[in-house]
């Protein structure tokens, strides 16, 4: 897989930018058939709510399973947030095809325990799930995956 680092975060070469704000990008390779965003900052409310429905917005209408969620510069998530990410979202991503999570955690130790909870349910959901502290390694190893 191409792929270069600019302005301090990877990207892929055949990227598409789906979404930008303060908090977050989203992106879609269309070589990879792979969904990623960035959490740019701690994120919630609206802002978290719009990048993940985005992603399923994408998944949709180029048929991509994979998703690449960058959350190292996030922190937990609100219990708001946490619960509409797993009973509203995650059955949105399932349905639109959602069938592998690379996750790469969060340095705030609050925002990796927080994380548990999610890889827990969602591969429980069938999602196949793998979590990593680096980048590079959560891009590889989607790229072993096939689409």
């Amino acid at each position: 897989m191409n792929f270069i680092h600019s302005n301090l975060r990877w990207c892929f070469v055949a990227d598409i930018t789906v979404l930008t704000n303060e908090y977050a990008t989203l992106v879609y390779n269309e070589d990879k058939k792979i969904v990623h965003h960035t959490f740019l900052k701690p994120i919630g409310e609206q802002a978290f709510r719009d990048i993940l429905l985005a992603g399923v917005d994408c998944m949709k209408k180029y048929g991509a399973t994979k998703w690449l969620s960058d959350d190292r510069q996030n922190s937990a998530l609100s219990d708001e947030d946490s619960k509409w990410a797993m009973t509203v979202w995650s059955k949105l991503a399932i349905e639109a095809g959602w069938k592998t999570w690379a996750l790469v955690v969060p340095h705030d130790i609050m925002g990796r325990l927080n994380m548990n909870e999610f890889v827990n349910m969602y591969s429980r959901r069938g999602v196949r799930v793998m979590v990593f502290t680096e980048l590079d390694k959560a891009v590889a190893w989607l790229d072993g995956i096939p689409n």
